[in-house]
Formats: structure tokens, C-alpha cells, sequence
């Protein structure tokens, strides 16, 4: 296979990046290795590696190396083929009856088996054969895979170890001298029965050059210097304070104690905390100063090989009126490649009102008096002794109320103060003011449209004759599999958009005709199409073949790069501008104006099955690395992001007709930071809102999110759509609530209901007629749109 020149650069960019990505958890030596020779390699993800989550982040990339490939190509001599062909009769086995449970379970509901299985989990099954093969060093590769559509579960094979894989790693830990535990998962699973192994490496998933990342690292060509960005625990240490999984309401009553900041509140020590990581090397940092405004850190590498450190600055706030967690985190830096000997000095920027705690009773963010100690890690650097009440921003109420108080934990030890301490007055800090109810801009173009053609604007590209979109993609009309396009009204530019976020998701083949475009294949992600029965695979098959006389076959290749967990992983901005910037490189070569992604929620829990394409249970990362991919994306004329699911979509059960119930303290301190972080340092082209409602409403009938604090608090200027729901979907079970409406969607200054249905268009212009919608309103939106339009597509050719 003979990669395109751009193909090649882009595969090289994933190789030379992703090992920074990976996280060294446990060590003792035996790695690197000096030479590749004969590898005793077990496990799921040895033959079946797994390069990202299920659902619309899947990129049909043209190739993907194995572990087992990417090894052999290094010069390996894998000597258990024996055994990866049993795990492969095995899993094959294992598919065919969960596939076989799905569609049987899907028949008694009366729905369709892709809906009931959207990407449902297979818990990897037990085993018997034995372990096969020899060498001096041996490899086992934990897999799991999770996906959009359904969440994960605390199984066997899931979030817990079979007893095949503790029986077998257990064994490879005490007969081999070299041995490596390699994770090829998305997010935490629970090692505590496999603690005692010596070596664990937190590959996750890497895109199309996983194989070789992972050989590289073994062989020393490359160094891990990731850190976690969510806590590894065991299961049963995870906090159950708040609800999880239930069809109708979903009560985040933990509030701010997400994550560390729980585990920390309440002094359960994990397997491996938020920003543990280790390196072949070793580093040894000193204080060198620290102000109101930065903390100097030198960096000094005293191993015996070459590497990169972290730096991680804290918090620790005191506990007022409201109560605190022991530590924020509020600035990270990362060094350069040192060689052994070699040092570098950083200077990490803070800023302290990036401390700052939701006064609900006032609506405003507030600095209560007392000690803010900075911690380098859980060093004490320089404590800020502030004299007064600080308020920062005085805001509106917002996003109503949940009917519960949140939880708090026993009151903590303050932190100890640091040796230097800078007095501050609460009047040094300025209170900020927002100007609400401004008026929108509309552009006279709009006044010539009919209401039909105004109300087609408001939803994506459909056929008016009772066609309509596809809930998984492939819903465009002018870039094969794309997942959907603005309307086409006479005279104006729409948008194409493509799915994500581990790369650009459009099929690789296509043709054209006299009527558009034709995907040939690729139309639907593998996960869903093992679903289809042998009569509607047929069907498919029928579909996505070729045309007579279709003329040219043409290419759309694309590079699957680390899903989104990975690239937070590296703690390096720098990193996630440049993967963007790859991205929106291949958006420009294939026609693609809207990425849809990154997507940035927080890892609320680690069950959720979408937390591999979401950085971190953290905001300040998830906000800083949407941030850094949009500037890489934006970088390219006519390339825009689409950030997302704006906002608590932190579950996949019923996430249609789910109600998070969460305060506003919480939504504005932990949700809504991530999402503030990315607008006010990039600002993304566009913003998709979340199934799920919050507080009763769908977040995307919500005016007071969308237009009183995304527009007016945020100054955000791009676009908002939905996220793909169609009116003639039907849910498996009797929701508790609705879905969102295409007119109550216009109403609250929702720009665009995607995919886009005649049947939504139909209820535009029967709330024009009513009355409860008003012209006005959906000029504003349009304008929005079409001036995004005007602009995404007038800097490039078509």
C-alpha cells in the first residue's frame, strides 16, 4: 500500500507525537529494551488492537497497525501466534452471540437492533488455552473498547479484570524478568487484582499508528511522558454520591466533587491519582520564586535517559461560607525534551482568579477572605492572603434548580501556608459587569425570503419531499459520509460538516453522477453494521455498490489520530494544536467546513461510554486542549470546529430523554468552565448542544445558556446546532421527557436543528403562525448562519 504524500506526513506527525500521549504508571527497570528480538505477546489488544471508541468517532482510515504488526515490523519475532489464533476463534465466537442477544433483545422491544446496540460494550470473555510461547520478554495487552450509545458497566471484561487476563498477567508478572502490563483502553480500568505487576504502561488508543508507537516506546526510540488526566482507582473507591445511568433523571449530587477533588475531600488514596505519571528517566525540580502571577521552576533530568516533565500548579483555596476542595487546579506547563544532565527553568503562569467559587446567593464568582496557598504539586510555593470579599463577575441566575442540596464533605486541614506570603486587598480585584438583552444583528438579505426558505435556514439539509437526515452520518449531500450539511436556499453557501473527534470521519470511497455524490461503502460504523441481519447487510451492500458506469472511483483518506483522552494525556497544548492543525488540513483537501468536534465533557464518572473522545475530569484541561485544537483546525482558511455537547452530557443511557439534575454552583465551577476556557481562547466556528436536559429543559431550548451566558457572559460569535435528532426518531422506552423541538430549539437563539426533518421545518412554521415564534427571531439565527457560512466558504474554492 503506497500512502499519498500528505498521508505519510500525517502518519509521521501521529508517531512522533503519540508517545508523549502514553503513561508510564509503574516501573523497575527492565525497560526500554536494547534490541528487538523474540517477544512472548498475549492479550485482547495484541492482534484486535483497538484504535478508538465506537460510534460517529470512528475514521475509516485507509490502514491501521496492530500491536502485533507494529511489532514485526520493528524486527520482533512474535512467538505466540498459537495463542492470539485461540483468542481469535474465541472473540469471533464471543461477537456472533452478542450480536445474536442484541437483535433477539431488540425484537422483543419492537425497535431496530442498530438502536438497541449502538455501541453496546461485549465484556471480553474467559478463556482456557495456555499461554504459548517463549523469549526473554513478554507483552500483555489489556483492550476494551466503549462507545457512543451506551455506557460502560463494573463486569467482568469491562471496568473489572476477567479472571482469565489476572490468572495470565499474574503468571507472565512472576516468570518473566521483563514483562509489561500494556493498557490499549479509553478510559480507567480497575488493576487492583494486577497491582503487584512490575512494569504497566497506559498505551490507550493512538489512531492509525498505534502498532508502531507502542514498538517504538519498547525499543527506547521514543519516551512516555504522558500524565493521567482522570483518577485510576479501584471500582469500589469511586464516589456513588450522585446517580448515575438512570432513564429520567440523573441527580449530579456530588456537586463540585468531581474526580480528585472527591478523592482528595474525602482522603481515599487511588491506584493512581489525577497527573500521576512516570518516564524511563527521572527529574528533579526546585523552586526558584513564585509571585501573584507565576511560579519559577527548574527542571533538571537525572536519569539515564532523555525525557519530559510536567509541571502542575494547584490551588489550595480556603473554606468560607462555601466550602472547598483541598485543591483547583489552575496552570500546567511542560518542558522540551531533556537529555540526561540537561535542566530548563519554566515560568508557570497563575492567575487567581481562576480559583474563584460560585456564590449562588449573590450570582456572582466570588474570592472569599483568607489564605490562597499556590502548590507546585503539593509543594507550598507562595501563599496569597487575601483581605476581603472579592467579587470577580456579577451574573445572572441561570439554569434553574435541582431538587436537592448538594453533598459536602467533612471540613479539611487547610493547607499549610507557604514561607513567602503577599498580602492582597479585595479592592485590587475589579467586579465585572455583563450587558444582557443586546440586540442581535439581522442582514437585510433575509428580508426577501419567504418564512418556508427562513425556516429551512433554521434546519440542516433535507428532502422536502419527506426524506430526512441519518442519526449516524453519511446526511450530506456534497461530501460523501459526511454527517450533514446546512439548507441550500436559493443564492446562499451552506456548510458541510463531518464527524469526530479522533480525526475526520468521511468515506473513502465515493463517486459521482448527474445527482451528487455516492459513499461506496463506509456509510455506517463497523460496530452498527455486525448488528444488521444477513437480509439487511444485503441491503446495504446493494446500496453502497458501485453504479453502472458511476465514472472515476475517488479517495477520501483520513488519518485516524489519539482519541481525545490521549491527547489531554500529553499535558502539552503545543501537542493538540498541531494534531488540529492535521485535521483541518484534511477538512481543506476533501471540502469539509465543520468538524464536528472536539468534544470536551467531563469525565463525571468513569462509566460513561463517550469519556474517550472528552479529555479530562478536569476543566481546565478539557477547556485548554478544545482550545488548542480549534486554534490548530481554525488555523486553515474555511475550517472551523464544532465543540461539544454543550452541556452535562455525562451519561449515554436515554441520553435524549435524560434530566441532569445539577446545581448551578457545580454547572458553573465544573460543566460550563471547560466550555468558557474554549470560547474565550479560540473561538470555535461552532457549538453543538447536548441531547439531555438540564434542570427540566433541553439544554438547547435553553435561552439562558445559550444566549444570556454563552453570547453575552462569553462573548461567543459562531453558530449553534444541535446535536442529530430527527422528530420521527422514537425512543425504546416511555420517556419520562420529550425530545427537544425544532421551534422551542429557534426560540431560545438555537441557530440550526441538525440533521434536519421536514417534520421539524413543519413545526418552525407552525410556531410562526401561532405566534409563540417570531420572524425576528429566526432572522437572527439565520444571520448567524449565513454569515458563517459566507465566511467558511468564500476563503477556499468549492
Amino acid at each position: 500500500m503506497k500512502l499519498n504524500d500528505y498521508e505519510r506526513k500525517h502518519a509521521d506527525t501521529v508517531r512522533h507525537l503519540a508517545p508523549e500521549c502514553t503513561v508510564l504508571l509503574k516501573k523497575d527497570g527492565a525497560f526500554p529494551l536494547s534490541a528487538p528480538g523474540k517477544i512472548a505477546l498475549y492479550g485482547a489488544g495484541a492482534r484486535r488492537t483497538v484504535k478508538g471508541g465506537t460510534g460517529s468517532g470512528e475514521v475509516n482510515s485507509r490502514y491501521f497497525v496492530t500491536i502485533e504488526e507494529g511489532l514485526e515490523k520493528a524486527g520482533f519475532t512474535v512467538t505466540t501466534k498459537p495463542w492470539l489464533d485461540a483468542w481469535d476463534e474465541t472473540v469471533a465466537a464471543a461477537r456472533k452471540a452478542f450480536a445474536d442477544e442484541i437483535r433477539a433483545r431488540a425484537k422483543q422491544k419492537h425497535t431496530l437492533a442498530v438502536m438497541e446496540g449502538m455501541g453496546a460494550v461485549m465484556p471480553m470473555p474467559e478463556y482456557s488455552f495456555r499461554l504459548y510461547g517463549d523469549g526473554d520478554t513478554a507483552i500483555y495487552v489489556l483492550s476494551r473498547i466503549s462507545g457512543e450509545g451506551s455506557d460502560r458497566t463494573p463486569v467482568k471484561g469491562d471496568i473489572l479484570l476477567t479472571e482469565s487476563e489476572i490468572r495470565d498477567i499474574l503468571l507472565l508478572n512472576d516468570r518473566y524478568a521483563r514483562f509489561m502490563l500494556v493498557l490499549n483502553v479509553g478510559g480507567p480500568v480497575d488493576l487492583s487484582p494486577v497491582a503487584a505487576v512490575k512494569n504497566i504502561l497506559l498505551l490507550s488508543q493512538l489512531g492509525a499508528e498505534t502498532g508502531h508507537v507502542l514498538a517504538d516506546l519498547l525499543l527506547g526510540k521514543s519516551c512516555p511522558s504522558g500524565r493521567l488526566t482522570t483518577t485510576w482507582a479501584a471500582w469500589q473507591d469511586y464516589s456513588s454520591i450522585g446517580d448515575f445511568g438512570d432513564q429520567d433523571e440523573t441527580r449530579y449530587r456530588e456537586g463540585v466533587y468531581v474526580g480528585y477533588r472527591y478523592f482528595e475531600a474525602v482522603g481515599k488514596q487511588p491506584l493512581f491519582p489525577f497527573g500521576f505519571g512516570l518516564g524511563y528517566t527521572e527529574f528533579e525540580t526546585e523552586l526558584n520564586g513564585a509571585d501573584e502571577n507565576q511560579v519559577m521552576v527548574t527542571v533538571k533530568n537525572v536519569g539515564a535517559y532523555p525525557g519530559k516533565e510536567t509541571v502542575q500548579l494547584y490551588i489550595a483555596a480556603p473554606a468560607g461560607r462555601l466550602d472547598q476542595p483541598p485543591r483547583k487546579l489552575v496552570s500546567f506547563a511542560k518542558t522540551r525534551e531533556l537529555a540526561p544532565g540537561e535542566q530548563e527553568t519554566l515560568a508557570v503562569a497563575y492567575d487567581l482568579r481562576d480559583a474563584a467559587s460560585w456564590d449562588e446567593a449573590g450570582a456572582a464568582f466570588v474570592l472569599e477572605p483568607g489564605d490562597y496557598t499556590v502548590l507546585v504539586g503539593q509543594t507550598p510555593a507562595v501563599t496569597l492572603r487575601l483581605s476581603g470579599l472579592a467579587v470577580l463577575q456579577k451574573l445572572r441566575s441561570a439554569l434553574g434548580t435541582p431538587d436537592f442540596t448538594d453533598w459536602k464533605p467533612e471540613p479539611c486541614a487547610a493547607a499549610a501556608c507557604a514561607e513567602k506570603v503577599i498580602e492582597l486587598a479585595a479592592d485590587s480585584f475589579t467586579t465585572e459587569t455583563v450587558q444582557y438583552d443586546q440586540a442581535a444583528e439581522v442582514d437585510p438579505i433575509l428580508d426577501d425570503l419567504t418564512n418556508e426558505e427562513l425556516a429551512y435556514l433554521n434546519t440542516g439539509l433535507f428532502d422536502p419531499k419527506g426524506g430526512m437526515g441519518s442519526m449516524i452520518g453519511n446526511a450530506a449531500s456534497t461530501v460523501a459520509g459526511a454527517a450533514g450539511e446546512t439548507a441550500h436556499v436559493h443564492g446562499f453557501p451552506w456548510l458541510v460538516m463531518a464527524d469526530g473527534p479522533a480525526g475526520l470521519r468521511i468515506s473513502r470511497d465515493y463517486c459521482v453522477d448527474e445527482k451528487g455524490v455516492h459513499a461506496l461503502g463506509d456509510t455506517m460504523p463497523e460496530s452498527i453494521l455486525e448488528l444488521l441481519s444477513p437480509m439487511q447487510r444485503k441491503l446495504m451492500a446493494f446500496l453502497t455498490k458501485p453504479r453502472k458506469q458511476p465514472g472515476e472511483i475517488k479517495h477520501q483518506f483520513c488519518t485516524a489520530i489519539p482519541i481525545g483522552t490521549a491527547i489531554a494525556q500529553s499535558w502539552n497544548t503545543a501537542l493538540a494544536e498541531e494534531l488540529g492543525d492535521l485535521v483541518g488540513d484534511e477538512m481543506e483537501r476533501f471540502g469539509v467546513h465543520l468538524w464536528l468536534a472536539p468534544a470536551l465533557n467531563v469525565h463525571r464518572d468513569i462509566r460513561c461510554g463517550r469519556n474517550f473522545e472528552y479529555y479530562s475530569e478536569d476543566p481546565l484541561i478539557s477547556g485548554k486542549f478544545a482550545a488548542a485544537i480549534t486554534r490548530g483546525v481554525q488555523k486553515h482558511p474555511g475550517c472551523g470546529t464544532t465543540i461539544k455537547h454543550f452541556t452535562v452530557n455525562n451519561q449515554e443511557y436515554n441520553r435524549i430523554g435524560s434530566n441532569s439534575q445539577v446545581s448551578q454552583r457545580a454547572m458553573r465551577e465544573i460543566y460550563l468552565k471547560g466550555f468558557e476556557l474554549c470560547v474565550k481562547q479560540s473561538q470555535p466556528h461552532a457549538l453543538m448542544t447536548s441531547y439531555n436536559l438540564l434542570n427540566g429543559v433541553h439544554t438547547s431550548e435553553r435561552r439562558d445558556l445559550l444566549t444570556d451566558i454563552l453570547r453575552a457572559e462569553w462573548g461567543y460569535r459562531g453558530i449553534v446546532m444541535t446535536d442529530w435528532v430527527i422528530d420521527s426518531v422514537k425512543q425504546v422506552q416511555k420517556p419520562r421527557h420529550r425530545n427537544a423541538l425544532s421551534d422551542r430549539v429557534a426560540a431560545a437563539g438555537g441557530d440550526l436543528f441538525m440533521p434536519g426533518g421536514k417534520g421539524d421545518w413543519k413545526k418552525i412554521l407552525d410556531a410562526l403562525k401561532n405566534g409563540t415564534l417570531s420572524r425576528r427571531q429566526l432572522e437572527e439565527n439565520a444571520t448567524r448562519v449565513y454569515h458563517m457560512a459566507k465566511k467558511l466558504t468564500q476563503v477556499r474554492p468549492d
